[in-house]
């Protein structure tokens, strides 16, 4: 299974360099010296990593003849692609690939169904989910433990427990201040 693991940025000084935007919990795994990765396109790889590091904040890599800053830019835009076994887990036991939670069905601890997952969002504060719902509606679950209760691989199913409001219409008025202002007073 093939699993996209970085974008490749601008180009960094006049060596090769470039910066990439990583898109997976192991960079240090899937974005090592020595790693082969597909791309897309197709036609700018295979790419070999020749050497990483961290400048600003930032993760830098160099590939095998890469030489220079032109060569660097005609890189940018492009996806890295590792090819990962689809049985493999990750190391830690809370922790789960986006290929193992997609299609999901999205239930509620009573079992009534929210609906199934079709993506997966990974923003800088947080994950989320977003769940089709039968009626083709979309509702986006944050992917936290206060609302993402169980998630059974075995069953196809995650198990939430949302505040009110969130995949209904059951939303709480948060003071009574708030509620005067809705009612015209």
């Amino acid at each position: 299974m093939q699993l996209v693991v970085a974008r490749i940025g601008r180009a960094h000084g006049i060596r090769g360099e470039v910066t990439v935007e990583v898109r997976t919990d192991e960079p240090e795994l899937r974005l090592a010296p020595g790693a082969v990765l597909a791309t897309e396109p197709a036609s700018a790889g295979p790419l070999t990593i020749e050497t990483g590091r961290v400048h600003s904040g930032r993760l830098l890599l160099r590939f095998a003849g890469v030489r220079d800053r032109g060569g660097a830019e005609a890189l940018r835009n492009t996806l890295l692609i590792a090819e990962i076994d689809p049985e493999a887990l990750p190391e830690e036991p809370d922790e789960y690939y986006d290929h193992q939670l997609m299609d999901l069905d999205v239930v509620l601890a009573d079992g009534t169904e929210i609906g199934r997952i079709t993506e997966i969002s990974h923003l800088p504060s947080q994950d989320l989910f977003i769940v089709e719902r039968p009626d083709g509606s979309e509702v986006m679950i944050p992917f936290v433990g206060q609302i993402v209760t169980e998630i059974d691989l075995a069953g196809q199913r995650v198990v939430i427990d949302p505040p009110p409001g969130l995949v209904d219409d059951r939303a709480e008025t948060a003071s009574r201040r708030d509620a005067d202002a809705g009612d015209g007073n």
